[in-house]
């Protein structure tokens, strides 16, 4: 236990808690997004279920670091290309974000709002598996971080720990305001469509550098953050005007 008294830990420690809680978001807003499809009653015990899981799902694989490091090691090679379990799972995650945001994409603008298409009410089980499988592809990258950033076991448990009680402290406000903004969620299923072509160029051994892909949310985000205050400007502006003219 002597390395709770060195500061150099602490300070690893209150970094990879940042790092994981950034890297956490995106998976708060994919099941915030899926949780919003049941029933009101439903979603909150939905969210706090899809987060325990992340939860689980990353201690298991920090303790698991042997077999983490197994899914580094080249398994195949095609076409003079090595291939490693990471990189399959990178890939499968990847097409699957890929496809599950065109889906929502289309349910969105032309399901619900075009009805161009009835739509079968899913259940929570199939909420929570969808859920359970877009964990384990946010959790490798979450672990990759967290054994590239410390060599404490206990280091990376704990910021793990922090990071999804923060995430589940704040998920119910992230939720109600994306349900509030519609076109947040639209934004949001784009963003997650960014990060499943990331995964499948990784997968391809191709880096991407993630400041521009975190640079065009935040600019993506901020523009429509100030769409939205111009909305509700020009509505109360209107209300006022409305009800000086039936004074």
């Amino acid at each position: 236990m002597e390395w709770l008294s060195d500061p150099q830990v602490w300070l690893s420690l209150v970094t990879l808690t940042v790092l994981e809680i950034i890297l956490g978001i995106d998976n708060v807003v994919f099941i915030s997004i899926l949780a919003g499809k049941l029933p009101v009653e439903q979603r909150a015990k939905a969210r706090q279920m899809g987060l325990a899981l992340a939860l689980i799902t990353r201690v298991l694989l920090l303790c698991g670091l042997a077999f983490m490091v197994k899914l580094t090691k080249p398994m195949f090679v095609v076409l003079g290309h090595s291939v490693s379990g990471r990189d399959l799972i990178l890939l499968v995650g990847g097409l699957f974000l890929i496809a599950k945001s065109t889906h929502e994409i289309h349910a969105k603008l032309e399901g619900e709002d075009g009805e161009a298409s009835v739509r079968v009410a899913p259940t929570f089980v199939s909420v929570i598996i969808q859920i359970m499988l877009l964990d384990i592809v946010f959790s490798l990258d979450s672990v990759i971080t967290a054994v590239g950033m410390s060599n404490q076991l206990g280091v990376m448990i704990t910021a793990v720990i922090v990071a999804v009680i923060f995430m589940l402290a704040f998920s119910g406000h992230i939720s109600g305001f994306i349900d509030r903004h519609p076109s947040l969620k639209v934004l949001a299923l784009s963003f997650l469509l960014m990060i499943g072509v990331l995964l499948v160029a990784e997968s391809f051994h191709q880096q991407i550098p993630k400041g521009y892909i975190y640079f065009s949310m935040a600019f993506s985000l901020g523009v429509e953050v100030m769409n939205i205050r111009m909305r509700s400007k020009r509505k109360a502006d209107s209300q006022v005007k409305l009800h000086q003219a039936y004074r």
